[in-house]
């Protein structure tokens, strides 16, 4: 099975990739790296997100781009991100980045985790 690359109902936010850019700018991350959104079981709603940076893209992956960034989701976490925007706030709530799930039909306060 081939890598795929498409356009899908995850995007990303003007803000989120200027941040994911800076991100790997300040790092010193290849350009060539992904980053890697999924999902997990745990947290207090029963599921969590998880971001990382990652080189190289399994076979069961799919590759998103979108304003510059290229995004490695694999089967199951897609499943529950379709329709996703990924966002990033400094405001005075907190920094960091932001899941607009529109999949969650439950989220906990620090919005870290969800359920479905």
């Amino acid at each position: 099975m081939s890598e795929t690359t498409v356009q899908s109902d995850i995007t990303v936010t003007d803000k989120a990739a200027e941040q994911i850019k800076k991100i790997m700018d300040e790092n010193n991350i290849d350009s060539n790296f992904g980053l890697r959104i999924g999902v997990k079981g745990g947290g207090c709603s029963g599921m969590t997100y998880k971001l990382g940076f990652d080189g190289e893209a399994k076979t069961s992956d799919t590759i998103i781009e979108d304003k510059g960034v290229k995004l490695l989701v694999d089967g199951k976490s897609l499943f529950y991100l379709m329709g996703t925007e990924l966002d990033f706030s400094d405001g005075l709530n907190g920094k960091g980045f932001i899941f607009n799930n529109p999949n969650a039909s439950k989220t906990c306060g620090c919005g870290e985790s969800f359920g479905v």
